[in-house]
């Protein structure tokens, strides 16, 4: 699959936009934030 076909969700702590990765393979669904920065920055913005 070529990159620009890949689904795309916007974090909820940053605002910005980010892509599917193979490591959310199984847990697409559930993703809700760009990285373990914002996961752990989640209840300061």
């Amino acid at each position: 699959m070529k990159k620009e076909h890949l689904p795309q969700k916007t974090c909820l702590v940053c605002k910005r936009p980010f892509v599917w990765r193979k490591k959310w393979e199984k847990n697409w669904n559930e993703v809700k934030y760009c990285s373990e920065r914002c996961k752990r920055n989640k209840t300061k913005v």
